[in-house]
Formats: structure tokens, C-alpha cells, sequence
């Protein structure tokens, strides 16, 4: 890693343009996969793997570890690509995402890679395990810190609530939660009464920072593509005592890609010929 702040911001970057470079042609690989929600999230990820978590890859037990659950588990191929990068798993696997017999699962699997702290999917249900994560340092006296990236879209569900209720109660300052807030549900777009058809985009979660602090947790909203801005509410949220946080990221699904951002179709999509050499030429890494 790179020794100087600004050597090091642009290293997370490259890294962040590989992660979303490595997404797609993964996705146009196997045929099959979610796209828009894991390109939101990379520069989030890239930065707590490598950056911010207390983790050793050669040691995925360790038990003073940092904890990371990806609530918004159909966003997978995100954490599995930089898992692999972060060297977890070789880059190579990414080529069985989805496949049968596979260790990277269309959500992720607990049982079968080291580096995932929790199965999710069913959305809604990562940031109570983040609780419990949390709670359990606490009572162990241990120092380790938790994080759970949460979906705009999941942020519906009445259990993150009935989460963030509990870990202000028992005072988490461990847990740190993102709410990749892309505001882009695979559906994309609602009406608000059936009189409205044709529907009109609509917010999956409006005003999450106003929620978020009637339920008791410190909130920060940054750009969720500005990797100063992420390191930097990641260090305001260690200076925190006496409660959960949450980084409320603004985030751009599809992110990266020019005929993706904003487009719900790019949820689960696979790119053609042609669209894979735009994403390419729009993404350059070193080869």
C-alpha cells in the first residue's frame, strides 16, 4: 500500500476500477448475475478491505478479526471479487460465480468461504447478526469492530428497523453500518397511487438520515464514490462513543459503466459483445 495519503487514495481507486472491471466480465462470463447493485457498492468495499478492516487473509478465523456482512447479499460478486483481490480466494474462481459445485453462491454462504462472516439474501436480515456480532464483542471484551453495507431497497423491511432499535439500546459504538443508497430498486420504478400510472422513479428509502437518528445512531451522508469522503466517515465513525453509526453513501447503481447508472434493467443483466467493450474501455486497468 501506497505511503503517502494521496498515493493511497489513488491505489483504492485503481483498485475500485479493477473490482468493477473484474464485475462485469465476470457477469458476461458466466451469463448470468447482478450487476448494478455490486458496481454502487465497490469503492465502499475496497475501502474496508483494504483499508479499514483489522483483518489478515491468512488468518480468516482470527478471532480479533473485523467483522463485514453484506446485508444486500444479491450484491455478492462485489464482496467476492474483492475478497479475491484482497487474496481470500484466487482471482480465477471468479470465473465459477453461480456454477454448480461452486464456492461463490448468487448470495453469499458462510459455510463455504472463508472471509464471509454471515449468509444473506433474504434482505432485511444482515444487520441483526451485525447486532449480535457487536453485542457479543462487548460482553467479550473484545475490540474488533463490526460493519454491514445494507440496501436501499431492504431498508423497507421492518427487522433493520427492529435492528436499529436494539443497537441503540446496548449503545454499539463497535457497528457501523452503509446504506448503499442508490436509489434504484430492480423494479426501478413505482407509482404512488394507481391513479398515477405511468409510474415515475420513486426513492426506495426517502430521508434515511432523518430515520436513522430517531432511532438513536450517529449519522454521516457522504458520496459514496469519493474515496476521501469514505475514509474519512469511516475514521469519524471510530471517534463515536455511546452509539451505533451509520454512513448514509450516495451511490450511483451501475457506477462506472455509462449505459448502466441509473438504469433499472442493469439490475441482472449480462452485457453483449458489444457492451462489454464499452465497459472495458470505460474501465482500464493495467493488464
Amino acid at each position: 500500500m501506497a505511503t503517502t495519503t494521496q498515493d493511497r487514495v489513488a491505489e483504492l481507486r485503481r483498485l475500485a476500477t479493477k473490482t468493477r472491471r473484474l464485475i462485469v466480465e465476470t457477469i458476461y462470463s458466466v451469463k448470468a448475475g447482478h450487476v448494478g447493485g455490486p458496481l454502487s457498492a465497490a469503492d465502499i468495499l475496497v475501502a474496508l478491505y483494504f483499508d479499514v478492516m483489522r483483518i489478515d487473509p491468512r488468518r480468516p478465523d482470527w478471532e480479533d478479526r473485523d467483522r463485514f456482512i453484506l446485508s444486500k447479499g444479491h450484491s455478492a460478486l462485489a464482496q467476492y471479487t474483492v475478497l479475491a483481490l484482497r487474496g481470500y480466494l484466487p482471482v480465477e474462481e471468479l470465473a465459477t460465480f453461480d456454477h454448480l459445485g461452486t464456492r461463490l453462491h448468487g448470495h453469499p454462504d458462510m459455510k463455504l468461504l472463508p472471509g464471509i462472516e454471515m449468509s444473506t439474501g433474504s434482505l432485511g436480515q444482515g444487520l441483526s447478526p451485525g447486532v449480535g456480532m457487536a453485542l457479543g464483542a462487548k460482553i467479550a471484551g473484545k475490540d474488533f469492530r463490526t460493519y454491514v453495507m445494507i440496501g436501499d431497497g431492504e431498508a423497507q423491511e421492518g427487522q433493520i428497523w427492529e435492528a436499529a432499535l436494539v443497537a441503540q439500546r446496548y449503545a454499539l459504538d463497535n457497528l457501523t453500518a452503509i446504506l448503499d443508497w442508490n436509489n434504484l430498486q430492480q423494479n426501478g420504478f413505482w407509482p404512488e397511487r394507481i391513479s398515477d400510472w405511468p409510474a415515475r422513479q420513486r426513492q426506495p428509502t426517502d430521508r434515511p438520515h432523518e430515520k436513522f437518528a430517531a432511532f438513536g445512531w450517529a449519522v454521516k451522508e457522504i458520496d459514496g464514490h469519493d474515496m476521501e469522503e469514505i475514509l474519512d466517515a469511516f475514521a469519524w465513525a471510530k471517534t463515536i462513543t455511546g452509539q451505533p453509526q451509520v454512513i448514509i453513501a450516495r451511490t450511483v447503481k451501475g457506477k462506472g459503466v455509462s449505459y448502466m447508472e441509473n438504469r433499472p434493467e442493469w439490475h441482472a443483466k449480462v452485457p453483449t459483445d458489444q457492451e462489454l467493450a464499452i465497459a472495458r474501455a470505460e474501465l482500464p486497468v493495467d493488464e
